[in-house]
């Protein structure tokens, strides 16, 4: 579970680590209908990022830690209580075999772990798998397969064309366990009525 290389290096200011990206009906792409992508890294290169409110379709976080071969499936019974709770998520199109843990700051790996803000960290290495099924890994947790990115000026280009709204991200909406709610949470942070939004959605 490596990195990609546009995660490798903090960005300069101006740009949106750390920013909910919040989806509007004028988004193009269906893949992203709805989405709160929460922006891990974002350069002059590019951009990368993990959705965080659409669930993986029939996995568990016991399930992905046996398929994993991190515990035996005999094991399973004795996985701390809230590694059951903890959500798999589709983080993205991109590289969906690959995982992505964003977690709280109470965890870090030694040139594995990416500090992004004040209360959210990303890390990608199997490590973190290893300490959450001990229950000895982050308190607030979420897996995410795959992720979202963009190449060079591509969001700053869809942003412009009403594709999406931004706006900070905190921990209590990132590691919120009703995902339905995520989409409604984030419009509402920014100041948008959900039953009001129109084709050319912008920020009020």
């Amino acid at each position: 579970m490596r990195l990609p290389r546009s995660t490798e290096a903090k960005s300069e200011p101006g740009y949106l680590d750390g920013q909910l990206l919040v989806a509007m009906p004028g988004m193009g792409d269906e893949r992203f209908s709805r989405t709160v992508i929460y922006v891990c890294a974002h350069s002059p290169e590019g951009a990368m990022g993990i959705v965080v409110n659409k669930p993986a379709a029939d996995l568990s976080m016991p399930d992905l830690l046996v398929q994993l071969d991190i515990i035996p499936e005999t094991d399973l019974i004795r996985l701390p209580r809230r590694v059951g709770r903890m959500q798999v998520l589709m983080g993205g199109p991109v590289e969906t075999s690959r995982g992505f843990v964003l977690h709280s700051p109470d965890f870090y790996i030694d040139q594995s772990t990416l500090p992004i803000d004040e209360g959210i960290c990303l890390t990608a290495t199997v490590d973190i798998l290893r300490a959450i099924a001990k229950g000895e890994g982050p308190h607030s947790a979420v897996l995410a397969l795959g992720y979202a990115g963009w190449s060079a000026g591509q969001l700053e280009s869809e942003i412009q064309a009403n594709g999406w709204l931004n706006c900070p991200a905190d921990p209590e909406l990132i590691f919120h366990s009703a995902l339905d709610l995520k989409y409604e949470l984030a419009l509402r942070r920014i100041g948008v009525d959900p039953a009001m939004l129109s084709m050319d959605a912008g920020h009020a």
